[in-house]
């Protein structure tokens, strides 16, 4: 029995996905087969299923399968044909090549390249998501679809998630570009200072606090505070903050970080790492670790 029509021109060609679908189905004892026909200039590929295979679990298969092999379709239309424009008339004050780096990092999102891994990795997969069950439903109106007309009249929806999805990726690749502009401008300061301070060590306590002492015991995070108590509010500032703020005037000749798996932020360790360079170690086991250890313990055992 026909379980599913497609139409479709020339330009489109994704017969081989389809005959992927076949062999999946077939590793799971389900049988279909395709039919393909040309009438004029329409391509046309029919997939039939003896009744004995389906059902409609097997029916939704195949249409969420097809509905994601036409999303790509999708991408790929709107990456040929539209893609560029938006991104040059919208945010024209960014340069040809930063254009062509988000256009890139867009497409990556789109197609789900190597994981989805910065903040707004849910916002993505929520709008993709939409995008394909979209695409599902127009399938299961008629179990028929056209592909180059659903692209030409529907794609106003889908073209609106798509360019929500390019306006995440553009602000979070500007933000992170002013990050690596602050955090160069910050590293050529600690570059032309001369060091004030010999060494540095950072303890990191198993619930992500900080002890900051120099190589003489003295408590450097609670001077920090008080210098920065002195220039602003304390309440609008997190102790990373005050502390890169500490270490930066400071310019320590090496800074030793302890206990690295007890951090909570790790955007702060590469802040210290892009800043400072070489002169940053991290150390998972010395004689100061242990004292802290013994410390805290003869605390909890009063």
């Amino acid at each position: 029995m026909l379980v599913l029509k497609l139409a479709y021109n020339d330009e489109l060609d994704f017969v081989s996905e389809l005959q992927d679908l076949r062999e999946l189905l077939k590793k799971k004892g389900i049988i279909i087969g395709l039919v393909e026909s040309i009438e004029d200039t329409t391509h046309i590929v029919k997939i039939i299923c003896e009744e004995e295979y389906y059902n409609e679990k097997v029916k939704d298969i195949i249409n969420l399968y097809v509905s994601n092999i036409l999303y790509k379709i999708v991408i790929d239309n709107y990456r040929k044909k539209e893609m560029l424009e938006f991104l040059t008339e919208n945010y024209f004050f960014l340069k040809q090549d930063e254009i062509l780096e988000i256009e890139d990092a867009v497409i990556k999102v789109l197609q789900c390249e190597n994981g989805l891994k910065d903040g707004n990795s849910i916002y993505y997969l929520n709008k993709m998501n939409g995008i394909i069950e979209e695409i599902k439903e127009c399938i299961k109106e008629k179990q028929e679809i056209n592909i180059n007309g659903f692209i030409t009249f529907r794609m106003k929806k889908l073209r609106g998630d798509i360019e929500k999805i390019i306006q995440k990726v553009v602000e979070n690749y500007i933000v992170e570009k002013e990050y690596k502009e602050f955090v160069k401008l910050l590293k050529y300061f600690v570059d032309i200072q001369d060091c004030k301070i010999e060494l540095i060590d950072i303890l990191i306590e198993e619930d992500g606090n900080y002890t900051v002492k120099d190589n003489k015991g003295t408590d450097l995070l609670k001077i920090f505070k008080e210098e920065f108590s002195e220039c602003g509010k304390m309440s609008d500032v997190s102790t990373e903050d005050i502390l890169i703020s500490g270490l930066i005037t400071n310019t320590p000749k090496k800074i030793i970080v302890h206990n690295k798996k007890n951090s909570t932020n790790g955007e702060f360790l590469d802040t210290i790492n892009s800043v400072f360079g070489e002169r940053v170690e991290y150390c998972e086991g010395c004689i100061k670790c242990e004292n802290k250890k013994i410390i805290i313990k003869s605390i909890d055992t009063l």
